[in-house]
């Protein structure tokens, strides 16, 4: 159900397997083309700079996330309204909340059914304006770029060649079926973590499962699943994976980069796992600006 004034907008997803132009002679490389994404679900207020966490928390479950999402987050819906209560109670008090709530449950806009990659975050960051409801990624004018992500790049160039951006928008990878899914979806402005033990937890949680326990096509077994754990927060949910393929390392932070982050090689090893489950390849390089 929807309410009148918001409307639904159903967006194809980016055109998988292209190059994107080169800037002189810095790169050049060619990656495995990626099936058609589904269609990203994206609901959209008529006046989206007037949406509050308030809105959400009233919205059904329905009219928060793409359809296939609706079911397998049901069980938890009480977690997440207890969850968007607290978001809105917060801001009521005055604290500053991030992402916006036009973002909040943006990992949830793209359809289940076509999440062929897993990236577990932490919590979004907690820097005005970086937080934009994907985990690792900020907004496309955010200058510089967290440091994890900076990490992110430098691993990238290292594995697959591909320059370091300054932009730090990875909906690229989204738009091919990566869900980047932090475990907590919301902070308060300039306190890290504030937001844990909220409710977010059950409702991540539910999600994994989902993502694990979806059926192949043929419905003989799982469908084609690669994670990708970083840092022990991510991996505490190798549990909800059943069989799914993981890659696991140390966080991208500078506190622990060096600690085995840097040469994990998880961008190539993914598209390994994903061409041994026939499920094609990421292309995960990025535009040179968003």
């Amino acid at each position: 159900m929807l309410r009148p004034n918001d409307r639904v907008v159903i967006r194809a997803g980016a055109e998988t397997g292209r190059s994107w132009g080169r800037m002189g002679a810095v790169f050049d490389a060619e990656s495995d083309p990626a099936s058609e994404p589904d269609a990203l679900f994206e609901l959209e207020p008529a006046a989206a700079d007037t949406l509050s966490f308030a809105d959400l928390a009233r919205r059904p479950l329905d009219a928060l996330v793409a359809p296939d999402w609706a079911e397998p987050l049901a069980p938890v819906e009480a977690q997440l309204r207890e969850a968007l209560a607290f978001v809105a109670g917060e801001v009521a008090a005055g604290h500053g909340v991030l992402p916006s709530p036009a973002n909040l449950l943006r990992a949830f806009r793209q359809p289940l059914a076509g999440v062929r990659v897993l990236v577990v975050g932490q919590d979004p960051y907690p820097t005005p304006g970086h937080a934009v409801g994907l985990s690792f990624a900020v907004d496309g004018a955010t200058r510089p770029i967290p440091r994890s992500l900076a990490n992110i790049y430098k691993e990238l160039q290292a594995d697959l060649g591909f320059p370091p951006r300054v932009h730090g928008d990875l909906s690229h990878w989204a738009d091919q079926g990566v869900l980047l899914l932090n475990r907590v979806l919301s902070v308060r402005a300039g306190a890290a973590g504030s937001h844990r033990n909220k409710g977010w937890e059950a409702v991540t949680a539910a999600a994994i499962r989902a993502v694990a326990g979806r059926s192949s096509v043929s419905g003989a077994g799982h469908a084609p699943l690669v994670a990708i754990l970083w840092g022990k927060d991510a991996e505490s949910v190798r549990p909800l994976l059943g069989s799914a393929a993981v890659i696991a390392s140390a966080h991208p932070s500078p506190l622990s980069a060096s600690r085995g982050f840097f040469g994990s090689r998880p961008f190539s090893r993914a598209n390994a796992l994903l061409l041994e489950q026939g499920n094609g390849t990421v292309d995960w390089e990025l535009p040179p600006l968003p």
